[in-house]
């Protein structure tokens, strides 16, 4: 007989890792509502024609299709079939797919909704995405995304109020980290400065290097990327601005001048240090110029947040982009969103040892069972427990107490209830800690307030 496995780059999750994704996700949930985010959900499969063509070529051969339920050959050409044409064959053999990410689901959401919903809509989202990506450490075929954003508001408030659900929500978890925050208005000033406005790309991707290679290889690239040396003589002040923000932003401007698109991405970023300097964050907000992600989609304010006490990559991040739902026909919907990478948090958590002690345990209270006759006399308490908010069980069989309190163990239940006899009848309740071994006698009114206050 075959032993059971799941498919490469999936995983199961255990009741202990799940009550710690749990508590990852209600606490981002909690931040979210604190700011007025709604919550949505989409469905796990689209149709392929919504998915399509949005992510760039590598992104399209990422998709997982789903193949046409029933006969899926009918439609096939019999041309297609036999030369192997994968791509025509696959359009004709499937008509959905798995979602690859929350962003496009949500642009049609948008679109196919505009009539229902009223703007800025400010909606957030926390599901599974999958991709056929080479499973490798740390990188999986399904994993999920926890997205808020903010469509139909050009105002830099939002950015303002993302840049505090970030502190808010690593201040709960324990985690100091930096966000970096930069402007695509602003690299593209750096571009248009230097004569090289159409290597734009080739030059952020080598600039956004720079922590990892250092300088030197950094200027190899724009070199072997035809950049020429009066360009690169140009970057060299921009790419190794130091000083405060306030410092870095004037600086900026003295070497931004002749760019209005570089002035403007200033007068932006600006805007939004001078807001958040008013908020007494707990985490720092650095302005750097090596930030470069998601090039071909921001348009505006560029976010990335770092853990301080770990090494791992960014561990939340995103923008402002001007036309979300211009894919679906609804043009100049502006937008600005972030998303939590639940996973990496979860990694930083469990390494620097953060995540709450009741973090993994969902039992407070195991009542052990002698018999038919106290568990009858339980089932009522156990039950009136419940309704007061207590997390209790009753041991199914009245098993050897060892069994029972060995099931107490490796549930990590924290209180076992033994309620005998003379338990009974003084309508007590002999409660033993089962970390400390300490044992005491309470009333349930006792009971509750000591395990749920």
């Amino acid at each position: 007989m075959q032993k059971p496995s799941i498919p490469k780059g999936t995983r199961d999750f255990s009741p202990e890792e799940m009550a710690k994704r749990n508590y990852i996700f209600d606490t981002i949930k909690d931040v979210y509502r604190l700011y007025g985010f709604r919550q949505i959900e989409t469905p796990a499969m689209e149709n392929l024609s919504t998915l399509m063509g949005k992510y760039g070529e590598e992104g399209d051969k990422l998709l997982f299709k789903i193949l046409n339920s029933g006969d899926f050959l009918s439609d096939v050409n019999a041309d297609d079939y036999q030369n192997r044409n994968l791509a025509r064959l696959c359009n004709q053999m499937c008509e959905k797919g798995l979602r690859y990410d929350l962003t496009v689901p949500f642009a049609r959401y948008v679109v196919m909704h505009r009539n229902d919903i009223s703007f800025p809509f400010k909606r957030f989202q926390i599901q599974p995405v999958w991709r056929a990506d080479r499973p490798q450490k740390g990188r999986y075929r399904e994993f999920f995304q926890c997205d808020a954003d903010v469509v139909g508001s050009d105002s830099l408030i939002n950015e303002v109020e993302l840049l505090q659900i970030i502190d808010e929500v690593f201040s709960r978890f324990g985690i100091r980290v930096c966000t970096k925050l930069n402007n695509r208005k602003i690299l593209s000033g750096i571009a248009e400065i230097i004569g090289e406005a159409d290597k734009i790309t080739d030059i952020t991707v080598a600039i956004d290097k720079l922590d990892k290679i250092g300088l030197e290889k950094v200027n190899e690239e724009l070199v072997a990327k035809d950049i020429p040396p009066s360009a690169i003589d140009k970057l060299q002040p921009i790419i190794l601005l130091s000083g405060s923000n306030r410092e870095k932003l004037d600086t900026l401007k003295n070497e931004l001048s002749a760019s209005e698109t570089g002035r403007k991405g200033i007068e932006e970023l600006e805007f939004i240090f001078d807001k958040t300097n008013r908020l007494a964050l707990e985490n720092e907000v650095e302005l750097d110029l090596t930030l470069a992600r998601g090039l071909n989609y921001y348009t505006g304010a560029i976010i990335e947040v770092k853990a301080l006490d770990m090494q791992i990559g960014s561990i939340a991040g995103g923008g402002r982009y001007d036309n979300l739902t211009g894919i679906f026909g609804l043009p100049d919907v502006s937008g600005v969103g972030i998303s939590f990478g639940a996973d990496r948090i979860f990694d930083v958590l469990e390494q620097l040892r953060l995540f709450p002690e009741n973090s993994t345990h969902a039992t407070d209270v195991l009542f052990v069972n002698f018999g038919e006759k106290e568990a009858d006399y339980l089932l009522p308490l156990v039950s009136q427990l419940r309704r007061d908010g207590v997390c209790c069980e009753l041991y199914p069989e009245a098993a050897k107490m060892k069994k029972q309190m060995s099931y107490a163990d490796s549930n990590r239940i924290p209180y076992v209830a033994i309620v005998g006899e003379s338990e009974m009848a003084e309508g007590k309740i002999a409660l033993k800690n089962m970390q400390s071994g300490e044992q005491k006698s309470l009333s349930p009114d006792e009971l509750k307030a000591l395990l749920h206050p």
